[in-house]
């Protein structure tokens, strides 16, 4: 028995199929066949019964399937610890989307240092989909994402925060004294939007076409403080989530009806162990948010 057969056999019983199982690993389907056959064969147990194209476990299968959860979970933990006292903790690599690294992030992060001193963190800002494939790929660790988008069931999550989308402008815009706006009112409107890479824009852009709206986008970028500065002069606007504005007390945000509502939160790679490091920040980030942040 080997802690790959265990892995490819808690998989296959979590999906319930040999063949999302091996999408999920990146293996072959056969590999994962054989894993389990030679479990069986080494404990003379059978540990699934098909019922058409999904696995159901055994008596003995459920039994074994715990035991292994609990071996895997300890294998890692092991590793981790004695990580650690070799002074080799992994670096926890953690993806950002530009708009919440300016203002979200650094208190949750500088709160996690002050309390992890010993966890070293390396930050890299992408948008939410380009930050989920680079989780999918094993190139970072976690991500805090846009949850509003439709491969979000291809990994493991978690919620810290709900939001709503609002339109930003400065006081002195046209549109200041609005007290809400729907798409419609967007139809002449000079917008500035953030790269393609950004879930807020297919949201955006799936009610734009729902109208068949197509309003004047002035400028894409990944940086909210450059947007934030085009919208001085009063010409032009932005969306922001709610909870921002108060950091931006010299423009003006209008909600949006009917209003756009997103989930803010973590997600890790679907059937990867979770490392010390990792788990400990989601932990503690889901701990601070639902302290701090208003939902």
């Amino acid at each position: 028995m080997t802690l790959n057969q265990l892995k490819y056999f808690c998989t296959a019983c979590r999906t319930r199929s040999i063949t999302k199982a091996s999408e999920e690993l990146f293996v072959t389907q056969p590999t994962i066949s054989i894993a389990i056959k030679d479990l069986e064969a080494e404990f003379n147990i059978i540990l699934f019964a098909r019922n058409g194209n999904h696995l159901e476990l055994t008596s003995a299968g459920e039994t074994f399937y715990e035991k292994a959860k609990d071996l895997l979970k300890h294998s890692t933990e092991m590793q981790n610890e004695f990580l650690e006292l070799g002074n080799r903790v992994p670096v926890l690599k953690i993806g950002i989307p530009p708009m919440f690294s300016t203002i979200f992030f650094p208190e949750v992060l500088n709160a996690f240092e002050q309390n992890h001193p010993d966890i070293q963190t390396e930050l890299d800002e992408f948008g939410s989909v380009r930050a989920c494939d680079l989780v999918q790929d094993e190139k970072l660790d976690l991500a805090i994402v846009n949850m509003e988008q439709f491969n979000i069931d291809k990994f493991e999550s978690c919620i810290l925060a709900k939001e709503q989308l609002m339109y930003v402008v400065s006081k002195k815009h046209p549109m200041a004294k609005k007290k809400c706006m729907t798409i419609e009112d967007f139809r002449d409107e000079n917008l500035l939007m953030f790269n393609v890479d950004s879930v807020q824009n297919e949201l955006l852009k799936n009610r734009f076409d729902q109208l068949k709206l197509n309003p004047r986008i002035i400028m894409r970028s990944s940086q909210l403080y450059t947007t934030l500065k085009f919208i001085d002069n009063g010409s032009c606007g932005c969306f922001l989530f709610s909870d921002m504005l108060p950091h931006f007390k010299q423009y003006k945000g209008i909600p949006l009806e009917p209003p756009i509502d997103v989930n803010i939160g973590i997600v890790w790679k679907k059937g990867n162990f979770l490392s010390h490091s990792a788990q400990l920040f989601i932990d503690f980030a889901m701990q601070y948010c639902s302290e701090n942040i208003t939902t």
